[in-house]
């Protein structure tokens, strides 16, 4: 099962970390895998690889079968594809979730919850309810429920794959923004090469099942980032490595 790091080595690590499912299916094998904090990692690859399973081997939905998993003991933050949001409750009664599940004070609850949907760009839409929102309106209100418990460790499934581009690009640019200002360890699973390498501080590229890692694409730009930067030669060059990587060439 998934143990606690050192402080010293807070955020995520798999260790020669492999799945395989009660019908024999190879989901992972092999994976080695560090997330420290200030690192956004994205992890792309074809579907059934395995990078939905990285995540939920993390947040221990899943358990693995061979190798280690190693978690930050600190709250750990599991963004999905769906907002998952409640209906019957308002974006503050929903950023709020978290924090009364917890046991928290009211008063600590009425401040974290303030400053998540500050910190997402939900001011004047606290007393809306989810039919009322966009679906990049919703994400948002997902993220801020999980900024109220302080993670040290943020996992994304595809959140923003469901969205128009317009939107997908400017929770993009919200995102390593706010990565920026918190310095969690982030891990980010995505099928968009441009939005990988935009995020992130590593792109990680995993072969077809059974899920291995086949490339690792370090990313040097700085942060806060430039929207721009999707416009540069840099940035098309480090998109067609991960491409490359992706169908197996060499580069």
């Amino acid at each position: 099962m998934a143990v606690a790091i050192p402080e010293t080595a807070a955020g995520l690590r798999f260790v020669s970390t492999g799945m395989e499912y009660p019908d024999g299916t190879v989901a992972l094998e092999g994976v080695d895998l560090d997330v420290r904090p200030g690192q956004f990692v994205s992890v792309v690859g074809p579907s059934g690889c395995g990078k939905s399973t990285l995540l939920r081997l993390a947040s221990r939905l899943e358990h693995h079968t061979s190798g280690e998993v190693a978690v930050d003991p600190h709250a750990l933050a599991y963004v999905f594809q769906d907002a998952t949001l409640l209906p019957w409750r308002s974006v503050k009664k929903n950023v709020a979730l978290f924090c009364e599940l917890r046991g928290d004070g009211k008063a600590d609850i009425a401040r974290r919850v303030q400053e998540a949907i500050d910190l997402v760009g939900l001011t004047g839409f606290e007393n809306h309810y989810p039919h009322q929102l966009s679906g990049g309106m919703r994400m948002r209100a997902s993220v801020a429920r999980c900024l109220t418990v302080d993670p040290g460790v943020f996992l994304f499934d595809e959140p923003f794959g469901a969205l128009d581009e317009i939107s997908r690009q400017k929770l993009n640019d919200d995102l390593q923004t706010l990565f920026h200002a918190q310095k969690f360890a982030a891990l980010f699973v995505t099928h968009s090469i441009a939005e990988a390498v935009y995020l992130s501080t590593e792109v990680v590229v995993m072969s077809g099942r059974p899920g291995r890692i086949l490339d690792r694409v370090p990313v040097p730009f700085a942060y806060p980032r430039d929207p721009q930067i999707r416009y540069s030669e840099e940035f098309a060059h480090l998109c067609a490595r991960v491409s490359q990587s992706l169908a197996g060439k060499e580069h």
